[in-house]
């Protein structure tokens, strides 16, 4: 099956060139569901990850929140990549997405990460960042501090470290926007986080 096949759609809008940084056990639905409802509106999507090439795949992890005290974590689906990353000119690109799960941790380590990342920081171009996505931001204190964000939960202490805002309100079902950052907690939040995220892009989906 082909992931990344091409489809027409039905919306009059600029289609945005938007980069997606994954790593092994990126979570399944946060690399999934955005990087599909993009190409749905009519984005192009380009995901990568250090170390791999356009022809590998990743693996995803799936958290759920069934009443423990922390999420829960199954094996997900092998998500196939169509760039690579080491190859990738940040400069092309109009926006970037960090889906969470348990790779935010350590793709910030990757230097390659973080100098794609620091473009899009330093040119303050859209930014959506979900529930572990925001650890990569946190490589960036200057950039967060002052601005209003949210996370899974349990990086709040983190991201008040980096002088950020915490932002907790929202909830699991909400989103967060400063400027051109989009924050969401966790993949429960996918409909409000892309649709802010939609907005910061200037896609307009008339019903």
């Amino acid at each position: 099956y082909n992931q990344h096949k091409r489809r027409s759609h039905p919306f009059k809008m600029p289609s945005k060139k938007i980069l997606m940084i994954v790593g092994d056990f990126t979570e399944d639905y946060e690399v999934m569901v955005p990087y599909q409802m993009l190409l749905m509106v009519g984005h192009s999507v380009d995901v990568g990850c250090p170390g791999k090439t356009s022809i590998d795949k990743i693996k995803t992890a799936i958290h759920d929140f069934e009443g423990d005290q922390t999420y829960t974590e199954k094996t997900g689906h092998r998500f196939a990549l169509n760039c690579s990353l080491n190859e990738v000119d940040a400069t092309s690109y109009d926006a970037l997405v960090i889906p969470g799960g348990r790779a935010p941790e350590y793709l910030r380590e990757e230097k390659s990460v973080i100098e794609i990342v620091k473009h899009f920081v330093d040119e303050n171009k859209p930014i959506a960042a979900i529930c572990h996505g925001p650890q990569i931001l946190s490589a960036f204190p200057n950039y967060l501090k002052g601005k209003n964000v949210t996370a899974y939960p349990k990086l709040r202490i983190e991201m008040e470290n980096c002088g950020a805002n915490w932002i907790g309100s929202c909830g699991m079902a909400g989103a967060v926007v400063d400027g051109n950052l989009v924050t969401g907690q966790a993949w429960p939040g996918h409909p409000e986080w892309i649709s802010k995220f939609l907005v910061l892009l200037g896609t307009k989906i008339q019903l």
